[in-house]
């Protein structure tokens, strides 16, 4: 039996976890026992009596870091009896975080994410310990947590027994390289924006080639990069071929 999928998140704020992820869905399989969450307070490593993580660059410029030596402690805590989970640190540098990367994230054992806080974290830490950087997109937040409930998130809901129908994982934007297809439903009328006749046909055939139609329109449309890509790699981008030449 495959071990229950393991989320350890190293940070400052061990309150803002599980946060989002303590709801619907995701909160059901935590409470099912479907995935685990532990969290480490960094703070609790400190050397002093303050509690102090940071300290100046040296170089000089604006901001603290977070100290090496008192991540290192945090890190080595849990992470010796984890040794094949993916050890990662959220930073705006990083690798963009994309569902191909979440996809092998969720078939492995688990994570163990590390919030950052201030101007960042010692570059030490990430070669001795051998972390992987990850963004989620570029811009600023003001701490890694957002950044890691996303991920987590992202990771969770492909775990099994989590999503009700696992169909409809299948059909998620970038699941054949494409966005998602638009949605309907009730009313029929809207402010006198009418549902596609095609929906409401019941002919499955024609729906399908509606759907897959608007996802390489809206793919074109708003990620050039993606539709790229899928005019490279797609073995039935014949129909997409045409738009590109349009």
């Amino acid at each position: 039996m495959k071990p229950i999928w393991k989320a350890q998140v190293l940070t400052l704020y061990p309150d803002m976890f599980p946060g989002i992820l303590g709801h619907a869905t995701l909160g059901r399989g935590l409470k099912k026992g479907l995935w685990s969450l532990e969290t480490i307070n960094i703070r609790d490593f400190a050397t002093d009596e303050r509690g102090s993580v940071d300290d100046q660059p040296f170089g000089g410029g604006p901001g603290m870091v977070m100290r090496a030596d008192i991540l290192a402690k945090a890190i080595d805590s849990v992470y010796p009896q984890n040794i094949g989970q993916p050890l990662i640190y959220l930073s705006p540098r990083g690798h963009p975080l994309n569902q191909e990367r979440i996809k092998k994230l969720s078939n492995g054992p688990g994570v163990t994410l590390i919030c950052g806080r201030f101007e960042g974290i010692d570059e030490r830490i990430l070669v001795t310990r051998g972390i992987e950087e990850l963004s989620i997109g570029d811009y600023i937040l003001s701490g890694g947590e957002p950044a890691a409930q996303i991920l987590l998130d992202s990771c969770i809901r492909l775990l099994p027994g989590i999503v009700g129908k696992a169909k409809s994982l299948t059909e998620e934007s970038f699941e054949k390289g494409l966005l998602e297809y638009p949605h309907y439903t009730r009313p029929r009328n809207f402010e006198g924006k009418n549902v596609p006749e095609v929906l409401l046909s019941g002919d499955h055939k024609q729906i399908q080639y509606w759907r897959n139609e608007q996802s390489e329109v809206v793919t074109k449309d708003r990620r050039a990069d993606l539709w790229k890509r899928y005019l490279k790699h797609s073995s039935s981008s014949r129909r997409g071929q045409n738009y590109e030449h349009n």
